[in-house]
């Protein structure tokens, strides 16, 4: 009988990407694969190559009244999923955290099945950090994994943070400095709220000095109600830009970058270093923990990203850290081949791996 893994991940695409990327990579050895989600979970999953969906119950909450029915449903979560194990015989169980993966991993340890989880951030989340003293197995994405305690750490194995496939095929590809040429720039992450990105870079970007300006090349996300302010601003400053809420073939335009002004999320961090490119980053300030300001020091112990704390971004300082890492025409091809000094490319086969080696 052809061996069965169970992929437990939160209702998030942090948690759900890396999740799908270990169930592909285990269904071509030949496994195969069932997902234990929450109904929350379920809306990234329709891609998901699992032969079965375990919607499990799980909650979380704050306040007492929350924290109680949390509890039931976590409790109810269980039970589903030690009757799903026993009858699909479940061989090891992978969670990537988030509640969502809570029940699946809790039911696997009562029944003494093999165990893995994986944590995408440079800090253990809350999750994981509960559970992690009991798995068999630690992976984790980042070198640091804060917030874990020091016999969690010193079992842990960094595997890195599977990034899809489109991404992936930029490692072998060469980047190619912008030498007298174009210089073109990547700004993500604007669409997500970001005002902060969407406001503050068209304006730093226009007051770079004439000489830098008028070679740019940008292309921007940015939340809906800036679009039309930001053409404007690179209108008149002459700077070619295209502005946009979304861009779906990022492969292609990262591809395409000399330099990326984004945040610092897991992924983030994983495809700028995959696709050998230089950045400046701007963590994330409500982010659980401070997990992007650590995920940054990834790229920032290489000197392959600058960081600008959010409470410190203004038009003058994201103007003078732009000047600073184009005014040099040594700075961006050393800071790409930093990022690629701290990729790991095949980080699905690494987690699939350990997987297998956790299951015995």
């Amino acid at each position: 009988m052809t061996r069965l893994c169970v992929v437990a991940a939160g209702g998030t695409g942090g948690h759900m990407f890396p999740a799908e990327a270990l169930a592909r990579e285990m269904t071509a050895r030949g496994w195969r694969v069932v997902l234990a989600t929450d109904h929350r979970g379920e809306q990234y999953a329709q891609a998901f190559p699992a032969e079965e969906r375990l919607a499990l119950d799980a909650a979380t909450g704050s306040g007492p009244v929350a924290l109680a029915r949390a509890g039931i449903s976590i409790v109810r979560g269980v039970a589903q999923a030690r009757s799903a194990f026993t009858r699909l015989q479940a061989d090891v169980v992978v969670g990537f955290g988030g509640y969502p993966s809570a029940p699946a991993l809790v039911a696997a340890i009562l029944q003494r099945r093999p165990t893995l989880i994986h944590e995408q951030n440079a800090v253990l989340g809350r999750t994981n950090r509960i559970l992690a003293p009991h798995v068999r197995a630690v992976a984790s994405s980042f070198p640091t994994l804060d917030r874990a305690s020091p016999a969690v750490k010193a079992r842990s194995q960094v595997v890195g943070a599977p990034v899809r496939a489109d991404i992936r095929a930029l490692f072998d590809r060469v980047w190619a400095p912008p030498a007298d040429g174009p210089i073109n720039i990547l700004v993500t992450g604007g669409s997500q709220g970001a005002r902060i990105l969407s406001e503050t870079t068209p304006r730093a970007l226009a007051d770079l000095p004439e000489a830098l300006r008028t070679r740019l090349r940008v292309q921007q996300q940015s939340r809906p109600e800036t679009l039309d302010a930001a053409r404007q601003i690179y209108l008149e400053a002459g700077i070619e830009a295209e502005v946009a809420p979304f861009f779906r073939d990022m492969a292609t335009r990262l591809s395409a970058a000399h330099l990326v002004i984004g945040r610092a999320g897991a992924s983030t961090c994983a495809e700028l270093a995959v696709a050998a490119m230089p950045s400046i980053l701007i963590p994330l300030k409500i982010a659980t923990d401070d997990h992007q300001r650590l995920n940054a020091k990834l790229l920032t112990d290489v000197a392959a990203a600058e960081v600008i704390l959010e409470d410190d971004v203004t038009v003058q300082s994201l103007t003078a850290s732009v000047a600073a890492v184009l005014a040099d025409p040594a700075r961006l091809p050393a800071m790409s081949a930093a990022a690629r000094s701290v990729a790991i490319p095949d980080a699905a086969q690494r987690l699939a791996d350990l997987t297998e080696a956790t299951a015995g």
